[in-house]
């Protein structure tokens, strides 16, 4: 399996899990600018009250998925997240999270609340 299938696939499984721990997807692979300064969040869920911006990251252990979230794409997710705020209104006094959901294969993954 390529990578690009693999993180697909990654993030049906995260999409799967949410869905049934009782989020709702607000949208997924949500872009924001251009170039370096672009900001992508994987999946925008939601939940009562609470939005939640989650990176799926897909690696060959769940410990290097976790430290494969740099400090600069933390900056653009917080970015992006910011900028889907702005034009989402109606989410502006929801609470805000941000989440990691990282995966190993064969299929092990983790739920990580609150990362950042």
């Amino acid at each position: 399996m390529n990578n690009y299938k693999s993180g697909y696939f990654a993030e049906q499984i995260a999409r799967w899990y949410l869905f049934f721990k009782g989020y709702r997807l607000v949208a997924h692979n949500y872009i924001t600018g251009r170039g370096t300064t672009a900001g992508e969040i994987d999946l925008i869920v939601c939940r009562g009250h609470t939005l939640v911006f989650v990176e799926v990251k897909k690696r060959t252990s769940l410990e290097q998925a976790a430290y494969a979230i740099m400090p600069t794409q933390k900056q653009r997710i917080r970015r992006a997240a910011e900028n889907f705020i702005a034009k989402n209104q109606r989410f502006k006094n929801y609470n805000i999270r941000f989440d990691a959901f990282l995966i190993s294969f064969p299929i092990r993954f983790l739920h990580l609340k609150n990362v950042f």
